[in-house]
């Protein structure tokens, strides 16, 4: 263990902490370092806690690790697009410039890329003219890339650069990124505070009941699902296919067809899809169509993919698995299935996610974005390191980056939301 490297322990939780708090903190208010949130809050009397799992409270504390005057912070955005990272740029530079006066922060561009200098990729200033409008905006200023950067050049180049802070902003393979630099830095017994904030479209983070961008996606997807509905009830035997993100949860899905109401299948990558046979979707969209002459599909990316041709496994430069394509292989089996049955149908898909993850982040989204991000500088301001801004209850929390990698939310199949889905499309709970 590196001399200059503390830790709080909260039960079974360690959080890293760089040393001793010297510094006041400018703020008025904190929080109590010793309050603890559970994992989970249901408890039935007599019996034994479900979770023992405790949590520190995410807020500001009374005195600093850092000093404000002298620190420098560094902000990076990785993986895919989603609503709401200008929000949290914005707020991250907001709250270390006007209340804690760090005068000194940068953007690095391109996702970890901008790390290695080799890239060319100078880091961009931030300043208040700057930041003062990109929250209208989707997308992010820094720009963004998949892939890792070599750790101990990019550990080299924030030592040489005199990083204190560095702000992680991305998924799984982002926040494996930081907790490696920051064990980097750690063996060099360089003082880095490295906080996560996360970010994936799909809300399938552990311990975060809601990431940001997810609930400007479920909007997103009403308004592609209702011009959808539109297009089948136009026609007689019309029939709407709308893929939708999640590639291992099918929160945006089933959130979308709770919302809009309008949907009469939702597939999921949680529940298994039979297509043929008695009982199998084909079969039992083929009875919607007689009754009803129109349906709605909605098919999140992830579903279904053990039906598709098997081949060699393709990976992205984050190392994750490329889907195959679950939407255009549904087209293509339901024009096959109804043309055998005699059938004829107007098949129209929509494929939205491009256009939903660069959205502007719309008003409850950017709350939540401003939320993440002040409350990552209070921790990173304090000498916490190596943790992901988490959210649960309704507060924020501190999450070992480590603890995060071992598990990730999926959709309960026999929770409220999944209910609620298939009350709202009529659609038996399995196929087959």
């Amino acid at each position: 263990m590196s001399k200059n490297i503390l830790l709080d322990k909260i039960d079974n939780i360690m959080i890293a902490s760089l040393g001793e708090a010297r510094f006041t903190s400018p703020l008025s208010y904190s929080v109590d370092n010793r309050i603890q949130v559970p994992a989970s809050i249901k408890h039935i009397p007599g019996q034994k806690p479900l979770s023992e799992l405790m949590f520190e409270l995410a807020g500001p504390r009374s005195f600093l690790f850092f000093n404000p005057a002298v620190t420098r912070a560094g902000i990076v955005t990785c993986g895919g697009l989603c609503p709401g990272l200008n929000n949290v740029i914005r707020s991250l530079y907001l709250e270390l410039f006007f209340a804690y006066g760090v005068r000194d922060i940068i953007g690095f561009r391109y996702g970890y890329q901008g790390l290695d200098p080799a890239s060319g990729l100078e880091p961009l200033v931030l300043t208040n003219k700057l930041v003062d409008d990109i929250h209208r905006e989707g997308g992010t200023i820094l720009g963004t890339s998949r892939g890792p950067v070599d750790i101990k050049v990019a550990v080299d180049n924030l030592i040489n650069q005199k990083i204190n802070i560095l702000f992680t902003i991305g998924g799984d393979g982002t926040q494996k990124g930081g907790f490696e630099l920051f064990e980097e830095a750690k063996k060099r017994n360089y003082p880095l505070a490295v906080v996560g904030i996360p970010k994936t479209v799909d809300n399938d983070v552990a311990y975060v009941s809601r990431t940001f961008g997810y609930q400007t996606a479920v909007e997103e997807s009403c308004r592609v699902i209702n011009a959808a509905h539109v297009e089948a009830r136009s026609v007689q035997n019309g029939i709407s296919l709308v893929k939708l993100m999640g590639r291992n949860a099918g929160f945006i899905a089933i959130g979308a067809v709770i919302a809009s109401q309008d949907v009469n299948f939702v597939l999921i990558p949680e529940a298994p899809l039979v297509l043929t046979g008695e009982g199998g979707f084909l079969q039992v969209l083929k009875t919607r169509i007689i009754d009803r002459k129109h349906a709605v599909i909605v098919v999140a990316e992830g579903a279904g993919q053990d039906l598709l041709a098997a081949g060699e496994t393709r990976f992205d430069a984050s190392g994750n698995p490329v889907l195959k394509d679950i939407g255009k292989f549904l087209r293509e089996e339901i024009e096959k299935f109804f043309k055998s049955e005699n059938i004829p149908v107007t098949l129209r898909y929509f494929d939205p996610n491009y256009s939903i993850r660069s959205c502007p982040a719309d008003a409850e989204d950017s709350i939540l974005c401003d939320l993440y991000a002040r409350n990552a500088v209070h921790a990173a301001m304090a000498g916490k390191t190596g943790l992901v801004i988490g959210y649960l209850h309704d507060l924020f929390i501190h999450v070992p980056i480590n603890l995060l990698a071992e598990k990730s939310k999926q959709v309960d199949l026999t929770g409220w939301a999944w209910r609620a889905a298939l009350a709202a499309t009529g659609q038996p709970p399995v196929f087959g």
